[in-house]
This record gives C-alpha cells, sequence and structure tokens, in this order.
C-alpha cells in the first residue's frame, strides 16, 4: 500500500523512525514584515547541525524577531526520542533530497503550504525549484505539500577541476558549457592523476556525490532511468540504466584515479585536498566555489564545468542534497517557528549565505547577491546560470534512510571495487540487501 500524507500520527509510524537510528549507526548542509503570525517573547527550538545556526544568529534573532532561539544539536537518535514523548525541536534540519519522503511518509512532518500561502517574505513565485526537493505527494518526489525549504543548494553533479594540473598533464579543458561524458571524464582523471612510489599524490578527479544512494540514483536517471521500481519500494540494479551508473561508479573506484571506499582521502572530504593542488577535478558542485574564493590564486585557476551525460543519455544536472530545515506536525510553537523559519530563509541571514559564495540562495531574488566582482566569479555564475535549467528533481524512496543504504553499500562493493567481484554479482547482491530492508520499510509505513 503506498504511504499517504494526512493520516492520523500513530506510535507504530514513530516506532518506524527508531530504525533510523540503528541505520545511522551502520554507517558510523533589511528586515521585512512578515504576515505570518507568531513573534515576542516566545521560545523556538531548533535541532541543526554545528555552524548551521550559530549562537550569533540566535542573538540576531532575539534582536530582530523578539523570539529566542534554543540551539539542539542534531543527533538522530535524540530526535527520535523527543518525537516519540511528544516533545519535538519545533525545527528540525533535514536533506531534502532523501530526507523528504522518509519522514513525511511516516506522518511526522507538517504540511507548510499554507504558511507559504500568507507569507510577504516566502513566496511562491520566488522559490527556486530546487526547494520542490521539500514536496511530496505519498508517491512522487517534487508533487504535493511542501514539508520545507533549501536553506541554498548546489547542482552536486556539476565539479571544478584546476586548470594548471590540467596544464601540466597535457589534458584539454573541458568545454565551458557543454558536458563531457562520464567516460570522458573518468578518461580525464586516469591522465591527470598522479603516483609517487605507489602512493597517489594527485588524484585525477573525486565523483563520490553526497552519499552513495542519491549517487547512484542521479547516475541512474542520467542514464536514462530509474533506481527504484515505479512504488519505489524496490531497487534493481540489474537494470540496463542502473548497471550502466553502477559499473561506471566500479570502474572509477577500480582506476583509483580518486578517493573511494577502497582508497580514502586522509582529509575525508575533496575540499582540503583540492585546496592542496592535489585533486585536479572535484565533483561538489557551485558551493565549493565559497572555500575557493578564500585563495585568489586558487580561485584564478579553477573552473566550474557542467554536469557530465551518458551517451544517450539525458542531460540532466541534480541537487543531491538540498539541505535546510522542516518543522514536525506536534511541533509545540509552530506560529514563532515559522517566523524563525521565514527570518532563517529570506531575511539577514539568507542574504548573508547568498553573498558568501556558499551554495546558490533558494529564492531567486538574492541571486544577484551572489559573489561577481572578480572574473573568476563571473566565469563561475556564466556556467551555473546556463546549468539551471537542465535541473530536475530525483525522488528517493520513502522506506529506508540513505545512511542504511550507505552502509549495504559499504559493506558488499569493495570487493567490486578490488577485481574479487564482477559487477553483475554485486548488483544481485546490493538487490537482494537493499530490497530486504526496504520491505521491512514498507511494512513500518504500512
Amino acid at each position: 500500500m503506498r504511504p499517504h500524507v494526512g493520516a492520523p500520527l500513530s506510535r507504530r509510524r514513530l516506532l518506524s523512525l527508531a530504525a533510523v537510528g540503528g541505520a545511522s549507526a551502520l554507517s558510523g548542509c533589511a528586515l521585512q514584515v512578515s504576515t505570518g503570525v507568531g513573534g515576542s517573547g516566545e521560545t523556538v527550538t531548533v535541532m541543526v547541525k554545528s555552524g548551521e545556526i550559530t549562537s550569533d544568529d540566535a542573538k540576531q534573532a532575539q534582536k530582530d524577531l523578539g523570539i529566542r532561539i534554543v540551539l539542539v544539536k542534531y543527533d538522530i537518535t535524540k530526535l527520535i526520542a523527543m518525537m516519540t514523548t511528544g516533545n519535538p525541536p519545533d525545527l528540525v534540519r533535514g536533506v531534502g533530497a532523501i530526507d523528504t519522503p522518509y519522514f513525511a511518509a511516516r506522518e511526522l512532518m507538517e504540511d507548510l503550504d499554507p504558511y507559504f500561502a500568507r507569507s510577504d517574505v516566502l513566496r511562491l513565485d520566488d522559490l527556486d525549484p530546487a526547494n520542490d526537493l521539500w514536496c511530496y505527494d505519498g508517491r512522487t518526489q517534487g508533487e504535493g505539500p511542501r514539508y520545507g525549504m533549501a536553506k541554498d543548494f548546489s547542482q552536486d553533479s556539476m565539479y571544478w577541476y584546476n586548470t594548471s594540473l590540467f596544464d601540466q598533464a597535457g589534458v584539454d579543458l573541458p568545454s565551458e558549457l557543454e558536458p563531457v561524458t562520464f567516460e570522458e571524464w573518468l578518461e580525464s582523471a586516469k591522465r591527470l592523476t598522479r603516483r609517487r612510489n605507489g602512493q597517489t599524490t594527485v588524484f585525477g578527479g573525486s565523483y563520490n556525490g553526497l552519499m552513495k544512494a542519491s549517487l547512484l540514483a542521479c547516475l541512474t536517471a542520467a542514464a536514462g532511468g530509474n533506481l527504484f521500481t515505479d512504488d519505489y519500494a524496490r531497487v534493481d540494479f540489474t537494470t540496463p540504466e542502473a548497471r550502466k551508473a553502477l559499473g561506471w561508479y566500479i570502474d572509477y573506484c577500480k582506476t583509483r584515479v580518486g578517493p573511494s571506499p577502497v582508497q580514502p582521502d586522509p582529509n575525508t572530504w575533496d575540499g582540503p585536498t583540492y585546496q592542496a593542488n592535489r585533486m585536479a577535478m572535484s565533483n561538489s558542485g557551485y558551493w565549493l566555489g565559497g572555500m575557493i574564493n578564500t585563495d585568489p590564486k586558487l580561485a584564478e585557476v579553477s573552473r566550474l564545468a557542467p554536469a557530465p551525460v551518458f551517451e544517450g543519455g539525458p542531460r540532466i544536472s541534480p541537487c543531491q542534497g538540498g539541505t535546510g530545515l522542516w518543522m514536525p506536525k506536534k511541533a509545540r510553537n509552530k506560529d514563532a517557528a515559522w517566523r524563525v523559519f521565514e527570518w532563517f530563509f529570506g531575511e539577514g541571514p539568507a542574504k548573508a549565505r547568498a553573498s558568501g559564495g556558499w551554495g546558490i540562495p533558494s529564492l531567486k531574488s538574492l541571486r544577484p547577491l551572489m559573489p561577481a566582482q572578480e572574473d573568476y566569479q563571473k566565469r563561475a555564475l556564466k556556467v551555473q546560470d546556463a546549468e539551471l535549467s537542465h535541473f530536475s528533481v530525483i525522488s528517493f524512496t520513502p522506506y529506508a534512510t540513505a545512511d542504511a543504504f550507505e552502509a549495504l553499500f559499504n559493506q558488499l562493493a569493495p570487493a567490486a571495487m578490488t577485481g574479487g567481484m564482477s559487477v553483475d554479482t554485486l548488483a544481485g547482491r546490493l538487490n537482494s540487501a537493499m530490497n530486504e530492508q526496504l520491505k521491512r520499510g514498507k511494512e513500518q509505513v504500512g
């Protein structure tokens, strides 16, 4: 039975959420006058990760809104406990691309459509389409009620590249606006990789996405297919499109041109390695420009490129994140929470984020604030602006978390990455393990 949005919140649905904690353990983003209500003297509890909303932000909110923000560090186990006892935070951080179907199917998210309808700060016609990652109609992501909003976003299949490393290796630079194929990208990465005494000194390219589940879903879509069945209750890595996506990623890992589960980057993420001129390409999307622009010498030799395509596949450029906030259905201070929501996404904090270059503003009206003073910033914006028309929502399953997929993938895939298992065998084993988990998830949702 497909999940339906709007049913009463039951203990069964709350208990099904407890599966998230186990999955996470496996794997070890000038003040306007609002027409919304809520305000002075109230307290709003916000659960976020470090740095997403700071204590200085909380102080500014108190000054601007007269609302006290109590910050709680994001922890899925703590969130489950707060939900189960009926005392959830008023706002919770989430990753729109992968969290929306999961929490919405369990009837834990407040439908924010009525709030958006009466807001002068967050107008529907001003929302970037990337915010549709936070919509879910019980079956299809990108349709139906709106449950949250992205604080900013990137089209995460785009990649940055270092022109000086391309020149040193004698590799032609990618086209500014026309995408390379994934096969061409991998071939360039091989030529750009540098090794000494058996150690990699320069990664030719990194292409790991934000999470393996969303990466493989997006790669499959780029090949013209869907990683999931029509009801999102099963995966099928044996379809031609999913097999092509999985095979390409395993080839990427086998060639050891970039960080992977069998060749981890000691820095744990691309930023420091790219900044040290030890990575020629990084599929980190526009947001990495926030770091790149802090080093003028690096910024001068860095370029942003369109998302690659598979030969014969559609040209798509999805967002694998869309990190933002959602409001629990049982939040106690919804009107005050919405006022904080408006302030965070449409007023001072949103303007500061837009001007910093760490992601694309999720309000179209804030795009003029994106940094464009330097030639290298203008170049990146030209590429990014052209890429926006290729955005599309890639739907995710409501029956399992991305963390759970990551854990299973990291258990099973290394054997194929080191040549000890065929991709076809891996595809079958991934189907078996992941579909068992999806089956349990569907039983929990009902």
